[in-house]
């Protein structure tokens, strides 16, 4: 299966969680027609390396409307020297009318790690999202639940009861991209839900991968699917649901 299918990357596609976000919005940009990148959160200036035309603007869906060059990256400006701000999401949620392509939307952040819960105040889901990523890196399991692997260990402990410092299972990282705090927080109703198990680079990641397929898949009904993926080749291993 192709990497847009694999993903459901039509309309507004909102990647959350760590361990793939920027490197699985760069795989969509390139592989699908006319996409435009953007961001509810500060987002990172790396992303010039991906697309062929960035606007800062006050007024992206004027800028997404006229433009000629894809795939276009739109922010407001700039939040720090690395990062650009991200908008309202209401104003994310206006490019669905007027993007050719799909709109993809960074949606939270993750420090770099691989394995996160949520925040408070994240995700910043527009209302008209058509999809979500939940993505989590598959060699998160086996790492110690503290900063080192997950960005908020304490929070993935509130969800999984694994106390931090154990070691991080299958079935926690299943029942984080799942959990309606964690992977699923905020997902509005009829959107297609995609748990993304990434960096799937050999057979025995494939087998861990397929573990949290499996047992995410037995754990949330919110789950439409499960896309093994090593991102970083635009790959999909296989496609569960």
């Amino acid at each position: 299966m192709e990497l847009p299918d694999a993903l459901a990357a039509e309309g507004i596609v909102c990647a959350v969680g760590a361990g793939g976000k920027k490197t699985a919005m760069a795989a969509l940009a390139d592989a699908c027609d006319r996409a435009t990148v953007t961001a509810t959160v500060r987002i990172p200036k790396a992303f010039a390396d991906n697309v062929a035309r960035i606007a800062v603007t006050d007024d992206p869906a004027s800028v997404v409307r006229d433009n000629d060059e894809w795939p276009l990256e739109v922010v407001p400006g700039a939040a720090d020297d690395s990062r650009h701000g991200g908008y309202e999401n209401a104003t994310v949620a206006a490019l669905r009318d007027v993007a050719p392509g799909p709109v993809l939307v960074k949606a939270d952040g993750a420090r770099m790690r691989r394995f996160k819960a949520p925040g408070d105040r994240e995700p910043q889901l527009p209302k008209n999202t058509d999809t979500v990523l939940a993505i989590a890196s598959v060699h998160a399991v086996g790492e110690p639940l503290d900063e080192g692997m997950v960005h908020r260990p304490e929070r993935v402990s509130n969800l999984t009861g694994r106390p931090e410092g154990e070691t991080v299972t299958t079935g926690d990282v299943a029942t984080v991209l799942g959990h309606e705090r964690g992977g699923m927080k905020d997902v509005p109703a009829g959107a297609t839900t995609v748990a993304v198990v990434n960096m799937v680079d050999d057979d025995a990641l494939e087998a861990t991968a397929r573990e949290v397929a499996a047992e995410t898949l037995a754990r949330s009904e919110r789950v439409d699917r499960v896309a093994l993926t090593k991102l970083d080749e635009a790959r999909v291993v296989d496609v569960i649901d």
